[in-house]
């Protein structure tokens, strides 16, 4: 049975995949979901599995030995009043406890992207990458003044809008932010059209963002040759 308002179920917002003795860096995935409903939200469900390879490719961006990986755990599928933001910040709390005012990229999905630039207002936050982002109308830029974020946005996406993606980014700019946005040329809502062009696009950004952790500069400029695309800096 689908719960209410004031029945969230319990236990942590973090998920933690792999955590390091000593963490230089966190990667956080969020992942996509409905714009109301508060149905739970559990880790077989194909939003949330679609995450597993996108936090796989960040990941290979980074030295696991230094680095935190892990998920945001919401406690719904919609977004209602603004619930999965709610849920990031729980996380990135706990995580701040876990391993320290680490810097943290966001890595969020549609609805998770959302939550992602929303949640950026956190001051561990360092960076956001949001996938194909379900940016309504209206949606805040100010708490992105001062950090990196980087939307990718297929062109063949019947979700949600790349129009809205770019028109996102270049608002973020004017608010201060380092932004860009990438449109990837036959992409889909689902990243499963040209998914290796998602993919390394999604490792090299995550790598720019942290820095060469993993001993090699960050190859961003091929991955967004490759993506074949307009590219708004």
């Amino acid at each position: 049975m689908a719960r209410g308002p004031g029945e969230a179920p319990g236990g942590s917002p973090l998920w933690i995949r792999h955590q390091p003795r000593h963490a230089r860096a966190a990667v956080i995935t969020l992942r996509g979901g409905r714009a109301s409903g508060y149905e739970a939200a559990r880790p077989w469900q194909l939003a949330a599995l679609r995450m597993r390879p996108v936090l796989r490719a960040a990941a290979s961006a980074v030295r696991r030995d230094e680095t935190v990986l892990g998920d945001v755990r919401y406690r719904y599928r919609g977004w209602n009043q603004e619930d999965p933001v709610q849920d990031t910040v729980r996380a990135l709390d706990e995580l701040r406890e876990l391993a320290g005012s680490v810097p943290v990229v966001l890595v969020g999905h549609s609805m998770g992207g959302r939550a992602a630039l929303r949640a950026a207002v956190h001051p561990n936050v360092s960076g956001v990458v949001a996938l194909a982002p379900w940016l309504p109308p209206g949606e805040p830029v100010e708490q992105l003044g001062g950090k990196r974020a980087v939307l990718l946005h297929g062109d063949r996406d019947t979700v949600t809008s790349a129009e809205a993606s770019t028109a996102h980014g270049r608002r973020a700019r004017a608010a201060g932010a380092r932004a860009a946005v990438v449109v990837i040329r036959g992409g889909d809502h689902a990243m499963v059209r040209r998914s290796g062009v998602w993919h390394r696009t999604i490792t090299e950004v995550v790598a720019d963002m942290l820095g060469p952790l993993d001993g090699r500069p960050s190859d961003l400029a091929t991955a967004l040759r490759a993506a074949d695309s307009p590219v708004f800096l």
